[in-house]
């Protein structure tokens, strides 16, 4: 047995902690005792310490009416994820069907999407619908849905040709292989786009709740800003960051396992 293996061994049972794991951990430690050192000298207004950004980003979990500005963000976010996966997967495949739509889908509509300026968006959609959650939800689709387009159509591009040719001689039913071969082979670049438009969607939502909403981890922020509450503000953005690794791991990780072992 190599002399190493002992060590290999409890390595792989968690006995031994891998040298970036620790190093990534001492980081967050450093970076954590450099902020405490920095705040001390500093008034909560400015800068607040660890410890009263921890309180508040708890209070946003625990406290009634916070809870219900944090879970008004997620739910935007999750709808506006969904909305633009199912519309940027439409789009793609509009121009399989009609190839006459290539240059209207890519041409135009999706040039125009990745182009136009965020804070249009934020800007137009306040004055078409006022302070409301359409109002964000259309912010966050619009802006969404040119990444779910660009990862859906290079799945549709790099399809197995022969396996598609393979189900069509089995059945001539589209709705079929659609279902039991197109969708399968796409899933991959499904849930590209999906873990792509939760993260930037994450980031939208709070610049979209500044301009056109009333709720939210945003609201709450602008709020913050002009009572000079600093610590609201970190702790709002500490929540999306919990909110974002949550779903990540225990939604999109799991499913992107299913899909690549399937």
């Amino acid at each position: 047995m190599p002399p190493d293996a002992p060590a290999a061994r409890l390595a792989a049972t968690g006995g031994i902690r891998p040298l970036p794991v620790v190093l990534a951990e001492g980081l967050i430690v450093a970076a954590v005792v450099g902020w405490w050192a920095v705040a001390r000298d500093l008034s909560d207004a400015v800068m607040p310490g660890p410890w009263t950004v921890a309180v508040t980003t708890a209070e946003l979990f625990t406290e009634p009416d916070q809870l219900a500005h944090t879970l008004t963000s997620m739910l935007r976010v999750v709808i506006s994820v969904i909305a633009a996966v199912l519309l940027g997967t439409l789009l793609a495949f509009l121009p399989r069907r009609c190839p006459a739509l290539d240059v209207i889908v890519y041409g135009r509509i999706q040039p125009f999407l990745n182009a136009f300026p965020s804070v249009g968006w934020a800007i137009v959609a306040s004055i078409w619908f006022g302070p409301s959650h359409e109002t964000i939800i259309f912010v966050e689709v619009a802006i969404l849905t040119p990444f779910c387009l660009v990862n859906v159509a290079q799945g549709l591009r790099e399809l197995d040709a022969e396996a598609m040719e393979m189900a069509r001689s089995f059945t001539r039913t589209r709705r079929r292989v659609f279902f039991l071969v197109t969708i399968p082979l796409l899933m991959p670049y499904i849930v590209a786009a999906l873990r792509i438009a939760y993260g930037v969607g994450w980031k939208i939502a709070l610049v979209a709740e500044l301009f056109g909403t009333e709720s939210g981890l945003g609201f709450l922020m602008l709020r913050a800003q002009t009572l000079s509450d600093a610590a609201t503000v970190f702790a709002a953005c500490f929540a999306v960051v919990i909110l974002f690794i949550a779903g990540e791991k225990l939604v999109i990780d799991p499913l992107a396992r299913r899909v690549r072992y399937n």
